[in-house]
């Protein structure tokens, strides 16, 4: 069974920056694509940045695109979010996941396996 644990989460004002981590365990970390997804309060979950298991690939939400950047070191079994000039409307738990399909990609969190259990994100005005 893979484990996630995301950290990082916390308060900043507007403008500030954040970075998340995800740290993996009990799976083949490097065979799996991993995603950020985010849900404020009263909204539906939605997707954030997805990377390949190789890491030679990303994708992101229109709203984080030249904001955010998704890394991963496959020799820590880790994954980070970088996150830059946070907004107001970022605010949310972030959620870190998990696609055992080698050769996922996906925006969809249906297609996702495995999830972490959130980390709190509140951006001030």
């Amino acid at each position: 069974q893979v484990q996630l644990v995301e950290s990082g989460g916390g308060l900043v004002q507007a403008g500030g920056s954040l970075r998340l981590s995800c740290a993996a365990s009990g799976g083949t970390f490097s065979t799996y694509a991993m995603g950020w997804f985010r849900q404020a309060p009263g909204k539906e979950r939605e997707f954030v940045a997805v990377i390949s298991a190789s890491g030679s690939s990303t994708r992101y939400a229109d709203s984080v695109k030249g904001r955010f950047t998704i890394s991963r070191d496959n020799a820590k079994n880790t994954v980070y979010l970088q996150m830059n000039s946070l907004k107001p409307e970022d605010t949310a738990v972030y959620y870190c996941a998990a696609d055992k399909n080698p050769y996922g990609y996906s925006i969809i969190y249906s297609a996702y396996d495995y999830w972490g259990q959130g980390t709190q994100v509140t951006v001030s005005s």
